[in-house]
């Protein structure tokens, strides 16, 4: 072990004598700020924000203030628009924002993970599926995801092609990102698989041209008193509105959660809208018609003479409305 010599020993403890002069003379200076009230703080912050910050004609209110350590933290409103800035208590110095250290580096680490999931090689692309007699086909969507009513238009032809060969069924992710429209809409088309299945092609083929569900509802004759029940039974068992309006239940304040497919999800691993899963395994497809088919006959112990028809190829646009998209599609557009 190397001896310390006297010398050493010396500049050592001038060197904590140094800092521990240091420290006092930092302290003291803190202890003799002159700290400002809440008062005083939101007055003066308001003051200047108006005479420095904004045009003449905006104007500043300073909706709460509260201690944060050694600062002020102040939720301001300009214009409707909410924003959390922050002072030292002394009145001295003005944050226009603050960055939390932990959520700002769990982002980050979020997108990393997200960038390197992408540079994976697409594991859903080479799966090899199990075979059935009788193949199940679940397609996760959102009701107004652009990409989930392509997959949507692609797959009819195929249902209506296959029919009861397959068991399909459309089940929902467990998040909605396009608002209360989209859960009242998946209520909607959750209860008319479950109150009277064989309308949903059709309702799905008015719906993803019109986007008018109450019209669709009536053009394909189904029984809305029934459905409408079911809705609302369904909104109470899984708390879809008062989850909507709390968005404290929100994973991570994000989106809405949509929980009635929630098992599903987390079985399969769901991260978005489209996704396709057959006979229990997740798969990559493309959404024209033609690849559908191909893909879901590929899934057959016995493939069935209704494999052989031939489908459009071109993919449909996405959104509402006809029309074909250029170009191929796969990736699960809607996601977090």
């Amino acid at each position: 072990m190397m001896k310390v010599s006297n010398l050493n020993k010396v500049l050592i403890l001038i060197f904590i004598v140094a800092l521990a002069t240091i420290g006092y003379g930092w302290h003291k200076s803190k202890a003799l700020t002159q700290l400002i009230g809440v008062e005083e703080a939101s007055a003066k912050v308001e003051k200047f924000i108006n005479e420095n910050l904004l045009p003449a004609n905006m104007k500043v209110t300073i909706k709460s203030i509260v201690p944060d350590g050694n600062l002020y933290k102040i939720v301001l409103e300009v214009k409707g628009e909410e924003y959390t800035s922050y002072m030292t208590n002394d009145g001295e110095k003005f944050f226009q924002a603050g960055i939390n250290i932990d959520e700002e580096t769990a982002k980050a680490q979020q997108a990393k993970a997200g960038a390197d999931q992408t540079n994976k090689p697409d594991e859903k692309a080479n799966v090899k599926l199990s075979k059935k007699d009788k193949p199940d086909v679940e397609l996760f969507v959102m009701s107004h995801c652009p990409y989930g009513t392509q997959i949507e238009k692609g797959i009819l032809p195929v249902l209506e092609a296959l029919g009861s060969k397959i068991n399909f069924t459309l089940k929902f992710c467990d998040y909605v990102m396009h608002g209360q429209k989209e859960l009242n809409e998946q209520l909607t088309q959750y209860c008319i698989q479950k109150e009277d299945k064989g309308k949903l092609v059709s309702y799905l083929k008015c719906f993803l041209n019109s986007s008018d569900s109450g019209a669709c509802l009536k053009s394909v004759k189904l029984n809305e008193a029934k459905i409408n029940s079911c809705v609302k039974l369904a909104d109470q068992q899984y708390s879809v509105t008062k989850k909507f309006n709390d968005k404290k239940s929100w994973p991570n304040d994000s989106f809405p959660p949509f929980d009635i497919y929630k098992a599903d999800n987390t079985k399969y691993g769901i991260q978005g809208s489209p996704s396709l899963v057959i006979n229990g395994v997740q798969v990559q497809a493309e959404r024209d018609s033609a690849s559908l088919l191909t893909m879901i006959c590929s899934a057959f112990n016995k493939t069935p003479a209704e494999c052989s028809k031939k489908l459009s190829s071109t993919p449909p646009s996405p959104g509402f409305g006809q029309g074909e998209a250029s170009g191929s599609t796969t990736a699960a557009d809607c996601a977090k």
